[in-house]
């Protein structure tokens, strides 16, 4: 894989002090062209982060400050490294026109970006970040009702983030589009999702928009697959649907991580 196009940064609340230089300097080495550093952005306004560090997204503040040093750093390599600008914009359920006027905002200043779903809205509407912790979602479950339960809520709500305008400066690439499955072996038993993730795959391509091949799902010891699962992967390959490999790396150790179960999807 000579791209690689979910990369995290020093300005993660959540990440590592690991510098650009070296995520640049180490994607180098490893024979990388292309690379995209896509840091959290900030969450809408109004929101209120239920983690327990609130630690999601990146302010404002220094959001400002990350455009500056990746534009930076951009400029610096251009002669060894294609580097996008880019940022992990959250899809939250009723922030909608909130995340619109961040983008029309932020937009015109990215070269790519990704769209991702990891807070729900609870039938009782609180929010829930799924994927912070297992006992989180262990949690989650049984505030639902059962998996199956906290499966379709995770999935229709990544249809609306397929679905929903979100403006001129919508992110074009549906991130981890299957993280509901983050611990999915701390289940008593794991729901049948295939058409699930059928549906969602249908609406991005109905939608023209591309898929976040993301390997991080087999560093996680209750997950130990990628994001989407390769028979997904295999299946929007099948049909056209562009699959940008991405490695969701919080550190310079992380890059490019099991990138070799991928070699099927190289153009």
């Amino acid at each position: 894989m000579k791209r690689d196009a979910h990369i995290h940064t020093p300005f993660c609340p959540h990440g590592s002090s690991d510098s650009l230089k070296d995520y640049v300097e180490r994607s180098i080495k490893l024979g990388i062209k292309e690379m995209t550093f896509t840091e959290h952005a900030p969450l809408p306004p109004s929101f209120v982060d239920t983690t327990p560090t609130q630690d999601s997204g990146m302010t404002p503040a220094i959001l400002e400050a990350y455009l500056v040093a990746v534009k930076s750093i951009q400029q610096e390599y251009s002669k060894d490294i294609q580097i996008q600008v880019g940022l992990e914009v959250d899809f939250i359920e009723g922030f909608e026109e909130e995340t619109t006027q961040f983008l029309e905002h932020y937009g015109p200043e990215l070269d790519d970006s990704i769209l991702s779903v990891h807070f729900l809205k609870l039938p009782n509407d609180n929010y829930v970040c799924i994927d912070y912790s297992k006992e989180v979602y262990l949690d989650t479950v049984q505030k639902v009702g059962s998996s199956e339960q906290l499966y379709s809520l995770y999935y229709a709500t990544v249809l609306k983030s397929v679905t929903s305008s979100l403006g001129n400066w919508k992110p074009q690439r549906i991130g981890h589009f299957s993280l509901v499955h983050k611990f999915q072996n701390a289940l008593a038993s794991k729901p049948n999702d295939q058409h699930h993730l059928i549906e969602v795959l249908d609406a991005i391509q109905a939608a023209g928009l591309e898929v976040d091949l993301n390997s991080a799902g087999l560093a996680k010891p209750f997950c130990l697959e990628p994001y989407p699962p390769l028979e997904i992967a295999r299946l929007a390959k099948t049909r056209g649907v562009p699959l940008v490999f991405g490695s969701d790396a919080h550190t310079v150790a992380d890059l490019h991580q099991f990138s070799e179960y991928f070699t099927e999807f190289e153009k």
